[in-house]
């Protein structure tokens, strides 16, 4: 299949900075290209560069002749001229309302006596293209995306102008999908998306017949619509074949491989410059010339590049400083409205110690409200909130409220856990990759992902037994997000949190709580995978309930308690082996930096020794919290 889309020895540069260089790539007319990487690496620059927005520092873009791209940046606006959502997302596909229109006037004009020939076939004509467009099925298009993506009917005649941030994101992916162009580029698509919307997405886009490049940090999503993935966060900017988990697979095999290859040639090279130097000490005209020959061979052997050095990732240890009782929240009748939207009522909901809990739902469905009002940030209307006996919690806001935008890191720090040393703040701050310099950069200055970070570093120096986690994962990379989910895995508190992250929720959770207009609260012992096949189970097993007045509801309730406590049982059983793992794998490390220690090189070296007990302390720290954690589930 050819080409629609060429990407030549494509390189971006900003000042002494490389994002990245001589990248070269084709898409043709049915492949998903999954752009990743960590933060910072340059996908959304590519995005912007392809698209036209942005200058490329060499290299070529090159889109077929009569081709159309579109493209969602990470942040929208919108224009608010248009003096509702419907009409606005509607105006996407101008090209079907002008032939409605002209259909509509050429329709009056044939009912005119002496209607010319002309006009009846200007009418076919348009009637023809149409029909191609699928002219009849738009509005009824417009509909089913805008519903698909969150919206309800009653939001279509919504001002644009009173539109958040993420709903003005959503309308602008609804129009882009209705334009239907041979190049969709999507960054970030599904950030402002609520479960139900991603999953719409998904499908959307797994029966989109033309092309499609995507930046996304959700794991799921990508395994889900992802035919090839662009890794521009190795040096060599590798294109794979396959979605992610085939990726990550491949990446590591490939890996694995071209380090035993690099091995293999600095070893031959080793042992031919040892053989030259010996003939050469033979100093024989024969041995010479052997000597000679095979420089030859080694000056003209094609060098490999050292294989690239592991990057820098976070080192993340969740303390609890004290056990909490064993209830630790309890939640009775919880009610909340503003003005007359009734956000929720009558939720109710215990929460134990050791669980981890994550609070699922549909966006405006009330989670974060929940969140808040156990923090005591916005009152309840009815209902009570009670904290157990020795709960300490710890609150990470998806709004990052609790930073002070004027202050440096070093200073949130300080001022914030005045009995730390500066050393130790140091250290911390370089643990979430805040190196140097880095500490002095001010609040207001920092990225989204900066921001998740520096509120994780404040999070793990509390040494809370309860932590409240809304929307933790926003703006952190997949790495990272795997750190986190093995840090909260490894932490010996309680969890509750939001997230619409389905991989991770499928890491952490061990019980789910959905939250909705329909059904209040219902719980899922079990993690995501489990609560989708359980809520699929339980929605058809409602309808038939209904149909046949309720009968056995009993048995199948039991049945289902039954179901699962074996999985929770199962699920337990898994996280030991996780932790045991772990375990593993900290012991190792630990043993590895006392014969460091040992190192006369390293001994000498005062900075490479603070790394290294710095290192150490969060390594028994980690295994000291693991052995507890272990401790509770064997």
């Amino acid at each position: 299949m050819s080409a629609i889309l060429s990407v030549s020895n494509l390189s971006k540069e900003y000042g002494q900075r490389v994002l990245f260089e001589r990248l070269s790539f084709e898409l043709s007319g049915e492949q998903r290209l999954a752009i990743v990487g960590p933060n910072g690496c340059g996908k959304s620059t590519l995005l912007s560069i392809i698209s036209g927005e942005k200058e490329m520092t060499s290299g070529s873009v090159s889109l077929e002749s009569g081709r159309s791209l579109g493209y969602l940046e990470q942040y929208q606006t919108a224009d608010e001229s248009y003096s509702n959502i419907h009409d606005y997302v509607l105006s996407v596909r101008s090209d079907i309302l002008d032939m409605e229109e002209q259909l509509v006037r050429l329709e009056d004009d044939m009912r005119s006596p002496g209607a010319l020939s002309s006009v009846m076939e200007e009418y076919h004509t348009i009637s023809h293209k149409y029909e191609l467009a699928d002219g009849a099925s738009y509005r009824s298009r417009v509909v089913g995306v805008l519903k698909g993506l969150g919206f309800e009917e009653s939001d279509f005649d919504k001002s644009m102008a009173r539109l958040s941030g993420g709903q003005k994101t959503r309308v602008n992916l609804a129009r882009l999908l209705l334009m239907d162009p041979d190049v969709m580029l999507l960054d970030e698509p599904v950030n402002h998306l609520d479960l139900k919307s991603i999953e719409w997405l998904e499908g959307f886009l797994s029966s989109y017949k033309r092309a499609v490049i995507v930046v996304a940090h959700d794991r799921y999503f990508l395994d889900r619509i992802a035919t090839d993935v662009l890794d521009l966060g190795s040096d060599r900017n590798m294109l794979y074949h396959g979605n992610y988990t085939a990726f990550v697979r491949e990446k590591a095999e490939r890996k694995k491989a071209y380090e035993k290859a690099y091995s293999k040639q600095q070893k031959e090279i080793k042992h031919q410059e040892e053989v030259i130097t010996r003939l050469k000490q033979f100093n024989r005209e024969k041995s010479i010339r052997r000597a000679e020959s095979r420089q030859k061979k080694l000056d003209s052997m094609e060098l490999m590049d050292a294989p690239e050095k592991e990057r820098d990732q976070m080192r993340i240890s969740l303390p609890c400083d004290r056990q909490s009782g064993k209830d630790v929240l309890n939640i009775s009748g919880l009610g909340k409205s503003f003005q007359d939207h009734r956000v929720f009522s009558d939720i109710s909901f215990l929460v134990q110690r050791g669980q981890r809990v994550a609070l699922i739902g549909e966006n405006g469905c009330g989670k974060t409200t929940i969140l808040k009002i156990i923090n005591e940030i916005i009152p309840p209307d009815e209902g009570s909130v009670k904290l157990g006996a020795g709960v300490e919690v710890a609150y990470y806001d998806q709004e990052q409220q609790n930073l002070n935008e004027e202050k440096t890191l070093f200073e949130e720090l300080s001022d914030t856990y005045s009995g730390l040393s500066t050393t130790r703040i140091r250290n911390v701050l370089a643990a979430f990759l805040f190196k140097e310099d880095d500490a002095f950069k001010k609040i207001s200055d920092l990225s989204g992902g900066e921001r998740g970070r520096i509120s994780l570093c404040k999070l793990m120096l509390l040494g809370a037994n309860f932590l409240i986690l809304d929307e933790p994962t926003n703006h952190l990379d997949m790495e990272s997000k795997e750190i986190l989910a093995n840090a909260l895995l490894a932490y010996s508190g309680t969890l509750l949190y939001v997230s619409h992250d389905r991989y991770f929720i499928n890491q952490t959770a061990d019980r789910i709580l959905e939250l909705s207009t329909e059904h209040g609260i219902r719980e899922f012992l079990g993690d995501y995978d489990y609560y989708q096949t359980k809520r699929n189970e339980l929605d058809k097993k409602s309808e038939s309930a209904k149909a046949s007045d309720n009968k056995n509801t009993s048995s199948k309730e039991e049945w289902i308690r039954q179901k699962e406590a074996k999985t929770l049982e199962k699920k337990r059983e898994n996280q030991r082996i996780k932790i045991e793992e772990e375990i593993e794998r900290l012991e190792t490390r630990d043993e590895e930096i006392n014969e460091a220690f040992l190192d006369e090189s390293i001994a000498k070296d005062p900075k490479k020794l603070g790394e290294l007990t710095s290192e150490q302390k969060l390594v028994k720290e980690s295994l000291s919290v693991l052995y507890q954690k272990w401790e509770m589930l064997v």
